[in-house]
């Protein structure tokens, strides 16, 4: 009855898909540091400094939450400037992130 509870439990919290992010990232030799801009709402939470001199920058959601308008529109503004900018949800997010950026 455990195993069947884990099985099918609620989906994982938004903390956890950051924290296993952040430490994906630093794995590959990456610095996923907290984004905050004092005076703007909007900021993707993680402003990710990559080994080749790039930057990228995700937004972590617990899965089925959607995107705040706020948020839209500064990821929108920040892809514009040429950054991409990443939600990550789940561990294949967070895998597809990794591939893009560090490689296979």
């Amino acid at each position: 009855e455990e195993l069947m509870k884990n099985l099918f439990s609620e989906t994982v919290s938004e903390k956890r898909v950051e924290r296993d992010f952040v430490k994906a990232v630093k794995r590959r030799g990456g610095l996923a540091l907290k984004f905050v801009s004092p005076g703007r709402i909007g900021v993707p939470d993680r402003i990710v400094l990559l080994p080749d001199g790039k930057c990228a920058f995700a937004e972590i959601k617990r899965l089925g939450a959607k995107l705040r308008k706020s948020q839209i529109a500064t990821c929108q503004e920040i892809a514009a400037q040429g950054f991409r900018v990443h939600v990550i949800r789940t561990a294949a997010d967070i895998q597809l992130f990794c591939e893009a950026h560090f490689g296979g």
